[in-house]
């Protein structure tokens, strides 16, 4: 076997001149910067103070979010909240298929407030009520940014908050009904902070107690109780209007998710007399109409049934990279379908739960973004 020697100096560069580096133009070491992993620059950005401050220049953002942007999301994970836990949540991260043995601690960002409730999340952010300061708390734990926003008026009753976010900037979304009246909707902008009231609509979507509205195509996507049928929010103009496409028949239960993506999914119960006898999953074709894509098998079928008790409105639906997630709020577990493969699967509970926990089960999806604005 023929061995080459190569000498020391065709392996080794010379180290580069820092006088020719310090003359680099801005644009191109920010280009330069924008190629490393977002993992290694944030260990290097205590380097000197241009580092950290380039981190949040409009320029960089726009720079490592476009080099980034094609590629896998470095975490992903399922978070579990449970009102036991008093600011501490459980990850399942679902890149490795495995629980985390470290949970995440939100003790110092909620701090000056307690108690406090996880009510939605979206692209980064997490969005918690704070009742004894009669504000909403939103932030992000990767960038360590927060802000307050206090409710509209005192006191406040609300449901169905989601929290709706995009690259410049987030919405909160919520129906209030003041001491009994006819309902209505807010919503808040981060852009303008900025209040802002809109008609509500009837009837009030009373069976979906931990179902958010679901953002398809710029607008919140709603399933009312029976007779079912399926409404949209148009969030600029705060404009309400009633799907015309016909719904599968013989459902007990409705809950919509989307995969932010353009697609809308539905998940029901299929039997009679509010007795589901099977599970299906729907999606909504370009012609407008729903087509029938998958049934859960039945064994998990009946586990999920006897889970629930039929009770439907401890049941709501969330889309988690490519996983539509199927829960109970009184079971540690979720049944997901994982799209790309066409498959089935329960998730396994939690060691670190106790057994004597029955109910309180709340999960979200929670994929952190450093960019996503507060």
């Amino acid at each position: 076997m023929e061995v080459i020697v190569v000498g020391k100096s065709s392996l080794s560069s010379p180290e580069m001149d820092p006088g020719i580096w310090s003359r680099l133009p801005q644009e191109i070491l920010e280009q330069v910067l924008s190629l490393l992993p977002l993992k290694t620059f944030l260990k290097h950005r205590s380097t000197c103070k241009h580092f950290k401050s380039l981190i949040f220049s409009p320029s960089f953002i726009s720079k490592h979010y476009s080099s980034s942007s094609s590629s896998t999301s470095s975490s992903s994970f399922l978070l579990l909240s449970h009102s036991q836990f008093h600011h501490h949540f459980s990850l399942y991260d679902t890149l490795i298929n495995t629980w985390r043995k470290l949970s995440l601690s939100l003790s110092s960002t909620l701090s000056c407030a307690s108690p406090s409730t996880l009510l939605s999340t979206s692209n980064g952010l997490l969005c918690f009520s704070l009742p004894n300061s009669s504000s909403f708390l939103v932030c992000n734990l990767l960038s360590r940014s927060s802000r307050i926003v206090k409710f509209p008026s005192h006191p406040f009753a609300f449901e169905l908050l989601t929290l709706v976010s995009n690259s410049t900037g987030y919405k909160l979304f919520m129906l209030s009904s003041p001491s009994g009246s006819s309902n209505y909707a807010l919503v808040y902008d981060s852009r303008v902070n900025r209040w802002q009231q809109f008609d509500g609509f009837k009837p009030i979507f009373g069976d979906n107690y931990y179902q958010q509205g679901v953002c398809h195509n710029a607008q919140l996507y709603f399933a009312t109780p029976e007779p079912f049928s399926i409404v949209c929010f148009d969030l600029e103009s705060g404009s309400w209007e009633r799907s015309m496409i016909e719904l599968p028949g013989q459902l007990t239960f409705v809950r919509l998710v989307s995969s932010g993506s353009g697609r809308l999914y539905l998940f029901g119960g299929i039997g009679s007399n509010g007795i589901s006898r099977s599970l299906k999953l729907w999606e909504l074709s370009g012609g407008g109409n729903w087509v029938e894509i998958e049934r859960v098998p039945e064994m998990m079928c009946r586990k999920f049934m006897s889970v629930c008790y039929h009770n439907y409105e401890h049941v709501y639906c969330f889309w988690h990279q490519g996983l539509i997630c199927v829960c109970c709020y009184t079971w540690p577990e979720i049944l997901y379908y994982k799209v790309s493969r066409k498959t089935w699967h329960w998730l396994p509970k939690c060691p670190s739960l106790p057994d004597k926990w029955s109910c309180g089960f709340r999960w979200f999806s929670f994929v952190p973004e450093l960019y996503a604005f507060i």
